[in-house]
């Protein structure tokens, strides 16, 4: 696993991050229905360090899910390692297992059918081309769970309800 065996802290040498880690999560209320997506990014301490949230309208969960790596993936340095943790296992199954086999069969699922949200998918993985990103499941809604997927995972759900962009 990348990273494993550095002490605490190692993440940042000279002032050059070397590793980012960061987690994403969507929102919809009433799947479908008022919907955000929202990403936090963690200092070298895992604190939420930056972060952004914004309105979908109206729109299913798993369109936030995967609207949120998008995003994520989008305002991160493409040069850096990254560390995403997400509690949304379609999402994160989407882009780590389904993709290379959608992409064989021209972009239909094992049943032959399209794609679900096909556009995004295709969106994230051009964001993934060339880059190292590492994907973390967490458990959502945990006591004591990932405090950056909490952090993501509520600015998400305010801006769901506001719909009004935040960060």
């Amino acid at each position: 696993m990348p990273g494993a065996g550095r002490p605490p802290g190692a993440g940042i040498i000279e002032g050059m991050v070397e590793r980012v880690v960061a987690a994403c999560d969507g929102a919809s209320k009433g799947n479908p229905g008022p919907a955000a997506w929202g990403w936090v990014v963690g200092d070298g301490a895992g604190a939420p360090e930056r972060w952004e949230a914004g309105p979908l309208g109206t729109a299913t969960n798993n369109v936030a899910e995967l609207t949120a790596l998008e995003q994520l993936l989008g305002s991160t340095d493409p040069a850096v390692e990254l560390e995403v943790r997400m509690d949304s296992q379609y999402a994160m199954k989407a882009v780590t297992e389904w993709l290379p086999g959608w992409k064989r069969k021209g972009w239909k699922t094992s049943a032959g059918k399209p794609v679900a949200n096909q556009e995004l998918v295709m969106r994230i993985d051009a964001l993934l081309a060339g880059r190292t990103v590492e994907f973390r499941y967490v458990p959502a809604h945990q006591v004591g769970g990932d405090p950056l997927n909490d952090f993501a995972d509520r600015a998400a759900s305010m801006v769901a309800r506001t719909q009004e962009a935040a960060g």
